[in-house]
């Protein structure tokens, strides 16, 4: 039983440190409000590293664990983080919720970060303190066998959001990566990246927004800005993005 909650342990942090399919999702409203999807696919380096696990284990409850739940941010605190909040950042974890579809035997697991910004003012304080939430708040206790709870922290999946500087007003969206933050978060996750690279596990990195009138202008070579110039994709891997941190900024005016 111990090997399986070792196994488990060291399944669950590999792919939530580097091994994930992620993709960004802003969906802009007339309004000026915006819907935001952050996406987690780790289904790829899951199926890869059950296949390292012996039949006994596979057959094991443990490894039969299945959850598809959606929770809210807010509630996924303890009531002593609660009590310690500001009135904006419980607006922000009220406003926030956490998807999980895991199912180990099927090679399933994806975590998605949803949240609901009234304006760009509300937009750009949620992503300055996306981590915040992130690490205040019980993710592990939800997507975790119990006893290795304390050996994977799902929530180090969000905390490198950190090393983003934004600017958002109602015309324009900014983001400028923090290379002095983003060599610290690397330094934490080296190992798990290095690990990924030798097992040829690709890392994908997409981010979409799209906007309720056409981009004026638009600031990021390898951004695609759709015919209607309602809709920039920017597709990379974190691989690129460790070369040439510089590839994730956008300036987009709209």
């Amino acid at each position: 039983m111990k090997k399986l909650y070792v196994l488990l342990a060291f399944l669950m942090m590999f792919c939530l440190s580097s091994c994930v399919d992620i993709e960004e999702q802003y969906d802009f409203k007339t309004d000026g409000s915006c819907n935001v999807i952050y996406g987690f696919d780790m289904s790829k380096a899951v199926s890869v590293l059950v296949n390292l696990m012996s039949d006994s284990l596979k057959e094991t409850p443990q490894f039969s664990l299945v959850k598809d739940t959606t929770l809210n941010f807010y509630s996924a605190m303890p009531d002593s983080t609660q009590q310690t909040m500001s009135v904006e950042e419980s607006n922000m974890a009220k406003s926030s919720d956490l998807s999980i579809n895991m199912n180990l035997k099927k090679s399933i697991m994806k975590v998605n970060i949803t949240h609901v910004a009234k304006n760009a003012a509300d937009l750009q304080y949620y992503l300055q303190n996306l981590s915040k939430i992130a690490l205040n708040s019980r993710i592990n206790a939800f997507t975790s066998p119990e006893k290795a709870s304390k050996t994977f922290d799902a929530r180090q999946m969000v905390a490198g959001q950190d090393y983003y500087s934004y600017d958002i007003t109602p015309h324009k969206f900014y983001r400028i990566i923090d290379k002095a933050k983003f060599n610290a978060f690397l330094k934490k996750t080296q190992s798990t990246f290095m690990m990924a690279k030798a097992m040829l596990i690709d890392m994908p990195y997409k981010v979409i927004l799209k906007f309720a009138k056409p981009v004026k202008k638009l600031n990021n070579s390898k951004a695609v800005l759709s015919a209607d110039r309602r809709s920039v994709t920017l597709v990379t891997s974190m691989d690129e993005v460790i070369k040439n941190p510089s590839v994730m900024n956008l300036k987009i005016d709209f």
